[in-house]
C-alpha cells in the first residue's frame, strides 16, 4: 500500500468510529429482489420467466434466454445496439423492464432470418458491406426493418416535408430515422444503401 492509501484508510476508519450507531448503514428491504413471473412471445416462441422486477428486457433476453444477438452497448439508450421490435415498434431494450412487456410479441435479430434463409434486410447488409466490426449490426438491422414499416405506415419524421401526403422512402428519411443507431466503424453510407435496396430505391453504388 502507498502512503496515500494508508492515510485514506486511517481517516475513513476514524470517521466511522465517531458515527452514532443509528447513523450507520444497515441492509434495507430494497436489497432483497422482488420476483415476478413474466411471459411473452419472443421470435415466435412463448417463454415464461421468473425475474427480478428490475431486470431489463435486454438482460432477460441475453442472460436468461441466451439470445445474445442483441448487444449491450452503452446501456443508456444512446447507441441502439440493443434494438428489438416489440409489438411492431422498435425500442431500446436496455431502457425498458421485462415486466412491462407481459404478453408482448418480441422480435430480436435471431427471429428475423436463418443462415440458410436470410431476411432481405440481412442479405442487403451483406451485399453492401453494411457492417465492419458487426457489434451494432443486430440493432441496425432490427431498426432498419422497423423504419421501413414506419414509412409504409405513413408515420412522419422530422424531415417529412408534406404531412398531408403519403410518406415516401428517401435517403433523407432513412438517415433521420436511423440516427439513433450508432456505428462506431462509420458504415453509415453502406447501411443507407442496404436499406435503400430493400425499399426499392435506386442507389449510386451497385452491389458487388
Amino acid at each position: 500500500m502507498s502512503r496515500r492509501d494508508v492515510v485514506a484508510s486511517a481517516t475513513a476508519a476514524a470517521a466511522l468510529s465517531t458515527l452514532p450507531a443509528g447513523a450507520r448503514a444497515d441492509p434495507g428491504p430494497g436489497d432483497h429482489p422482488v420476483l415476478a413471473r413474466v411471459w411473452f412471445t419472443i421470435n415466435g416462441q412463448q417463454r415464461e420467466l421468473e425475474l427480478d422486477t428490475r431486470t431489463s428486457l435486454l438482460d432477460a433476453a441475453r442472460e436468461h434466454l441466451h439470445l445474445t444477438g442483441s448487444k449491450k452497448g452503452c446501456d443508456h439508450g444512446q447507441c441502439g445496439a440493443c434494438t428489438m421490435i416489440v409489438d411492431g415498434r422498435r425500442i431500446n431494450a436496455c431502457l425498458t423492464l421485462a415486466v412491462m412487456h407481459q404478453g408482448a410479441e418480441i422480435t430480436t435479430i435471431e427471429g428475423l432470418g436463418r443462415p440458410d434463409n436470410l431476411h432481405p434486410m440481412q442479405a442487403a447488409f451483406v451485399r453492401h458491406d453494411g457492417y465492419q466490426c458487426g457489434y451494432c449490426t443486430p440493432g441496425q438491422i432490427c431498426s432498419g426493418v422497423a423504419v421501413l414499416d414506419e414509412i409504409r405506415a405513413r408515420i412522419p419524421s422530422h424531415v417529412t416535408a408534406d404531412l398531408t401526403a403519403p410518406t415516401r422512402v428517401t435517403e433523407a428519411e432513412i438517415r433521420e430515422r436511423m440516427s439513433g443507431n450508432l456505428c462506431r466503424c462509420g458504415a453509415y453510407s453502406n447501411i443507407v444503401e442496404a436499406m435503400s435496396e430493400v425499399a426499392g430505391l435506386e442507389t449510386g453504388r451497385r452491389p458487388a
